[in-house]
């Protein structure tokens, strides 16, 4: 049976550019890939014919003599078909270009490259008036940080790695198994690439050590719970002379003992005597930033009644604005009278009764009878 045309397997013109035949040979391999195709021999068939295929015509010389002989090129100890064919080399190289920016870099790349390090996370309890007006507080987190002695290398001073000899610095070795060819972590390196004869006595060649820092985090003005500071490369140091990670503080802000907080405004909830709520008169209350403010009361004021201050509430974050403050009056009814108290209220309730001074109870017995049919 006469062997298809190369390019017309991987389904590209004859002026094909390299970039268009990988891409063609991607697309082909892991459409027919037996272990996406296992049982179906018509695609294992497939599969051998594009990466034949594919073989020849990556390689500028093979595919010349292809372009000019054909198959014939191959045939009788010509420049070598499928005896000298490794499949599982263009299938390698196809599958490190598709998945090697996830991984973060091809495997051959990532034997010898400095790894960054770990992210951290700290959990900050900060009050209230720290969210409002900013502040600077220590921490102290252990960590891992590179080693002084040995720069993160993890030889001894003096000393450097050497190219692993067993995988040749690429940290993937490769086994023949069959009709495929297995790659896995070099034994002898442990996928570094890299051997360390000398370790560094300091840190045991691990290019970094384990100790305690102190670090100043400055948090503004205006922060909210559930917030994050980021402290770039402050988190663990990188491997073999790798970037350090990042830091992240995660602020929660305590319950204030006065104030209440939505967004940018605070509320309070400020019990005022029945004689100024029904008179009249002034009261004092706290703000966020330790001062006291003034606040007028209206002859007649009742619970649930609102005052605000402007911008006494919390700072807003990269800006200069601030929120409001705003009180809910509480009116509180006296407890332990003595018997002229008694006696004055009493006197009171009977006038107030014949003036009807209290608008929203009469309302509110008036809706009642009404509800009842005129009963009551």
């Amino acid at each position: 049976m006469a062997k298809k045309d190369y390019y017309e397997l991987l389904g590209v013109g004859r002026n094909a550019s390299p970039e268009e035949l990988k891409k063609a040979y991607r697309k082909l391999a892991m459409q027919h890939h037996p272990d996406r195709n296992q049982g179906n021999p018509d695609a294992e068939r497939a599969f051998k014919e594009i990466n034949e295929a594919y073989d020849v015509l990556r390689d500028d010389q093979r595919r010349a003599a292809y372009d000019r002989f054909g198959h014939a090129a191959f045939e009788n100890g010509g420049m070598g078909g499928m005896g000298g064919f490794d499949f599982g080399a263009g299938f390698s190289d196809i599958f490190d270009e598709m998945f090697g920016e996830i991984l973060g870099g091809s495997r051959r790349q990532k034997a010898n490259a400095s790894q960054r390090g770990a992210d951290l996370r700290y959990d900050m309890d900060i009050s209230l008036e720290e969210a409002f007006s900013g502040s600077t507080k220590k921490i102290t987190i252990p960590n891992a940080v590179t080693c002084d002695a040995c720069k993160g290398s993890g030889a001894a001073p003096g000393t450097s790695p050497i190219e692993c000899p067993t995988c040749k610095g690429h940290g993937r070795v490769r086994a023949q198994q069959g009709f495929f060819t297995v790659e896995h972590t070099c034994p002898a390196c442990q996928g570094n690439g890299r051997i360390i004869k000398s370790p560094c006595p300091k840190c045991s060649g691990q290019g970094r050590v384990h100790e305690q820092r102190t670090l100043a985090v400055e948090i503004p003005p205006g922060v909210e719970d559930g917030m994050r500071i980021r402290l770039s490369g402050e988190g663990t140091a990188g491997i073999r002379g790798g970037h350090p990670g990042d830091l992240y503080v995660i602020l929660s802000v305590e319950q204030h003992k006065v104030f209440q907080r939505d967004g940018a405004n605070l509320y309070c909830r400020a019990p005022i005597p029945m004689t100024t709520a029904a008179l009249g008169g002034s009261i004092q209350v706290p703000t966020i930033d330790g001062e006291l403010a003034d606040v007028r009361i209206d002859p007649g004021t009742q619970s649930g009644q609102r005052a605000c201050i402007k911008r006494k509430g919390m700072s807003v974050l990269r800006s200069s604005s601030r929120g409001d403050l705003y009180i809910e009056f509480a009116v509180e009814v006296p407890v332990r009278l003595t018997k002229r108290q008694k006696e004055l209220l009493a006197e009171f309730a009977a006038e107030a009764e014949q003036n009807q001074s209290h608008p929203e109870s009469e309302g509110f017995m008036s809706r009642v009878k009404e509800a009842l049919g005129g009963k009551r």
